[in-house]
Order: C-alpha cells, then sequence, then structure tokens
C-alpha cells in the first residue's frame, strides 16, 4: 500500500466517522421498527455500512 498523505488521511477519518454514525442510527431504526421488512431493510444497511468502515480501516493498516 502506498504512502496516504495528510489529506487523505483526514478524509478517510471524516469518512470513517460518517459511517459509524450511519451504522448506529440505522441499527437504532431498526431496534425501533415494529414492521419485519423495514426492520430487516434496516439491518441490511447497517451491514452494508459496516462494510464500508472496515474497508475504510483495511486503508489504515
Amino acid at each position: 500500500m502506498a504512502n496516504l498523505t495528510s489529506k487523505e488521511l483526514s478524509a478517510i477519518e471524516d469518512q470513517l466517522s460518517v459511517e459509524q454514525n450511519l451504522i448506529k442510527k440505522y441499527k437504532m431504526y431498526s431496534q425501533a421498527s415494529t414492521d419485519p421488512q423495514l426492520k430487516a431493510k434496516c439491518e441490511q444497511v447497517a451491514a452494508k455500512h459496516q462494510d464500508h468502515f472496515n474497508k475504510l480501516m483495511g486503508h489504515l493498516n
């Protein structure tokens, strides 16, 4: 992996924060939902953002 510039690191850190917030929100929406389909969709979206978070973290290792 090539060395990242400080600007690139900052952008990744910002996006990690965004992804964390989206994971928390969609997990909260899933827990609050009484509709099984909506609950499942929120869990899927949370998982998608968790995957994004994990991929971004891979750039920092």
